[in-house]
């Protein structure tokens, strides 16, 4: 009898330390407000790979009318902003989405939102999978959470 008890607590055991696959996350959600109401305010976070490679390749928020993902580039000594189709997402790897790089641009805000407020950010990825996130509003001065 004792020795199926110490099979049966080791295959327990065994199975506790058997991880799940990592899958994608969202982290570090934040979104500026317009410094004028009717213009796009912008969302930043990191995003983590999972376990496979994926694509980021939609995102949405219920508080905008419209979502796009974009980054910024520089070329010829201009900063220039260009809309992206998709983003890879490597196994495993971090894609930052920060300020003077990719961003989202939020367009349609309410002029209702104030800082402190969240809004909920939709991330669509290849696979089918959706991430959600709370974005954290700053102001259009005020400096990243």
């Amino acid at each position: 009898m004792r020795g199926i008890l110490g099979i049966v607590a080791g295959a327990l055991l065994l199975s506790a330390c058997h991880q799940q696959p990592a899958e994608p996350a969202v982290e570090k959600a934040w979104a500026r407000l317009p410094a004028v109401s009717g213009r796009p305010g912008a969302a930043y976070f990191t995003l983590k790979g999972g376990s496979q490679a994926d694509k980021l390749v939609g995102i949405a928020s219920p508080a905008a009318t419209r979502a796009e993902l974009h980054e910024t580039m520089q070329h010829g000594g201009m900063s220039m902003m260009q809309p992206l189709r998709e983003v890879a997402l490597d196994a495993g790897k971090t894609v930052n989405f920060a300020p003077g790089g990719r961003h989202v641009m939020l367009f349609g805000l309410s002029p209702s939102l104030k800082p402190g407020a969240q809004i909920p950010l939709v991330l669509s990825l290849a696979s089918g999978k959706k991430l959600e996130a709370q974005a954290q509003l700053v102001g259009a001065g005020d400096p990243q959470p």
